[in-house]
């Protein structure tokens, strides 16, 4: 069927609206010619292009480990256009073509169109996406201090070298309000610690890293993994036994438990089924200890790991629906058994991601094309639904980012939704591409600082931080709203100026919030960039100058500074005393 704002509307009385030059529906695909559409936006996380007319989408959950492409791991089947946006509701993957000629954009749908609903809005972008999200699951606001900058190295794998960490943070006057451990676990149940001698007392590392205003996030990953060749864990094979005993694993079309393929993220390994009721209990019994002793979230890494079409859950879901479904599957089911005030850090989603609000960019190599393509990405996220969004400053894998990298990636980190740095396992995937100097690849402020020598990164990166503590009202302020109001927290410039084309060509400028247009500098060795200020009254951050909008303007911005502009037609009272 085909809804236009909730009614079902023949294809007849579709091709009457002045936007579609025709509409066609044929067995597998539905086709609409549009006149002079300036974009087409959205699909999801897409990190090659913002505007995607004239692509291919696949709308498909995928592990792609770093330089994603026109891969994803968060796809949401929902795009937008200057006057309308289309939702299909289905939990399939399928494609979307698009092809451009002269002012028309030929737009298809390729899906069995029998089997699914599909939804046209029609509309300015904003009321696009409120009429989306409307039809589906409650925007979940994340927790106040999920708003300050987080913390993270994989190479941190003891408690002694998690409070070094949390003291240096504080000694050197960061601020920072959430600390992410990847290298706890015994890495064959996910939920012990790997080594008492390690980790002596996790309650008490705890309460020094509260008292250091530090909220404490442990990475998970759903999976009964299958250990490396000679290595053996009791508890992990009693764990494995009941779970098939018990139907807590996804299962194959022959009923023997479904494993991830080879060559693939954790090879060999059982997938819990978590529309199991019992799996989510047994599951999260192991975990409760952890909460109870004060964790604050779980960073749930992964989740891309359906690859079977014939596998088949307990609900009885099979594996075409849950290649996309699985992940938040997962998340949901942390979330439900997390409490108040703690929060989910996720990768992988689909469609309703916003019940388990917070989410990062995964995994990119640390180079300025990936600095760019995440910014992309966040975008897209952002007006799928997708609000509270981050990204690895700098990139987390391979050769350090250069001091000029990490400063440019540091400020866009800071006026983000989200603010994270992180870095991959020693002797990680990219190993080859480190130098000796990097034997601790700490994307702290304070090891870039050390291996460079120069502390004027520790004053760049620290006032950055400070920055964002002053921020922090209007950060949750804005987050609030955007829950209230369904509306992104982190906009592309079509999304307010759907009319404008110039600001639907620009995919390197974006507002965080209702007030501040943000200007961040993307390339290598670039010192001055153009900005694009669109209608209104505008407050130059750096000149302090007031501006009338409608024009280009060039600034220039050293590696302590980014283009900020306050549109002076809102409500910018948060802002006064800080950037203004």
């Amino acid at each position: 069927m085909i809804y236009l704002d909730k009614k079902i509307i023949e294809k007849d009385k579709l091709e009457k609206l002045n936007i579609f030059k025709a509409v066609a529906i044929y067995e597998d695909k539905l086709q609409i010619s549009l006149d002079k559409a300036n974009g087409l936006w959205g699909f999801g996380e897409r990190f090659d292009y913002l505007n995607q007319k004239g692509l291919v989408r696949e709308n498909h959950v995928y592990e792609k480990f770093t330089n994603q492409g026109n891969q994803t791991y968060l796809p949401i089947p929902f795009f937008l256009s200057n006057n309308f946006g289309v939702f299909i509701d289905t939990d399939y993957v399928f494609e979307i073509k698009s092809t451009i000629k002269s002012d028309e954009t030929l737009v298809e749908i390729f899906i069995n169109t029998e089997d699914v609903d599909i939804h046209i809005f029609i509309g300015n972008p904003k009321k696009q996406v409120q009429s989306f999200l409307s039809l589906n699951e409650e925007v979940v606001l994340p927790p106040k201090w999920c708003f300050g900058p987080w913390m993270s190295a994989n190479r941190w794998n003891s408690q002694e070298l998690v409070l070094e960490m949390a003291r240096k943070n504080k000694e050197l006057g960061f601020f920072h309000t959430a600390l992410v451990i990847e290298a706890w676990s015994d890495e064959a149940t996910f939920y012990k610690f790997n080594d008492e001698s390690l980790w002596p007392n996790p309650k008490k590392m705890i309460e020094e890293l509260n008292s250091l205003g530090l909220n404490l996030v442990l990475w998970q990953i759903p999976v009964f993994k299958k250990l490396e060749e000679g290595r053996v864990n009791e508890t992990h094979q009693k764990d494995c036994k009941y779970a098939i005993e018990n139907n807590l694993v996804v299962k194959k079309a022959d009923g023997s438990p479904y494993t991830i393929p080879k060559g693939r993220w954790f090879e060999g390994s059982m997938v819990p089924d978590f529309t199991n009721p019992e799996t989510v209990d047994w599951w999260f019994s192991k975990r409760k200890y952890l909460l109870d002793m004060g964790v604050k979230g779980f960073k749930t890494d992964g989740g891309e790991f359906i690859y079977d079409d014939e596998a088949y859950f307990f609900d009885g879901s099979t594996g075409r629906e849950m290649k996309n479904k699985y992940p938040l599957s997962y998340t949901k089911a942390y979330y439900k058994n997390l409490g108040e005030d703690r929060v989910l850090f996720s990768r992988a989603g689909y469609m309703n991601s916003w019940q388990t609000p917070v989410y990062w960019g995964g995994d990119q190599m640390s180079q300025w094309s990936e600095l760019k393509h995440q910014i992309i990405a966040g975008l897209n996220a952002s007006v799928s639904g997708i609000f509270y969004w981050g990204f690895d400053i700098a990139g987390f894998a391979g050769a350090m980012p250069t001091k000029e990298l990490y400063l440019r990636a540091f400020l866009v980190g800071t006026f983000t939704p989200i603010m994270q740095w992180h870095s991959e396992p020693i002797g990680g995937q990219f190993a080859e591409f480190m130098k000796s100097e990097d034997a601790i690849n700490d994307r702290s402020p304070w090891n870039i600082a050390d291996l460079y020598k120069d502390d004027s990164i520790i004053d760049i990166t620290r006032n950055c931080c400070l920055m964002r503590e002053k921020l922090l009202p209007y950060l949750t302020s804005e987050a609030k709203y955007s829950k209230e109001n369904l509306v992104p927290m982190m906009k592309p410039m079509f999304f307010e100026h759907n009319q404008d084309k110039k600001a639907c060509e620009i995919d390197d400028q974006y507002y965080l919030g209702r007030s501040l247009l943000v200007a961040p500098i993307l390339q290598e060795s670039q010192k001055t960039r153009e900005i694009y200020l669109p209608e209104g009254k505008w407050y130059d951050c750096q000149t302090k100058e007031k501006l009338d909008g409608n024009t280009s303007i060039n600034r220039k911005y050293s590696l302590s500074e980014i283009g900020l502009f306050i549109n002076l037609d809102t409500d910018f009272s948060l802002l006064k005393g800080i950037l203004i």
